[in-house]
């Protein structure tokens, strides 16, 4: 390998961590979550901190004696994104 090959490969290697942090920060700040394993990488939306509605709880209850959550649209509305990368294995027998 000679010095010029050496020399792309360590910036590829320091700049890829650069790489990692600064998305992860730049979704932070768009309040969006980032999941991500060997089988998938997910994109979606959480609920704005600064919400005049929900105040940055995602919702709210509504209801008498059986309530359920009414989401607020800060995050609902926003479009999730998922990459599928590896299929998840079949079982072969059940789990139990």
């Amino acid at each position: 390998m000679t010095a010029r090959h050496l020399r792309g490969a360590l910036l590829l290697a320091a700049a890829v961590p650069i790489a990692a942090a600064t998305a992860a920060a730049a979704l932070k700040a768009s309040h969006l979550k980032l999941y991500a394993d060997r089988h998938r990488i997910e994109i979606t939306a959480r609920p704005r901190p600064g919400c005049p509605h929900c105040h940055g709880e995602g919702g709210w209850w509504t209801g008498g004696a059986f309530p359920e959550m009414e989401a607020c649209g800060c995050w609902s509305d926003r479009r999730e994104l998922r990459i599928r990368l590896l299929p998840i294995p079949a079982w072969n027998e059940p789990p139990f």
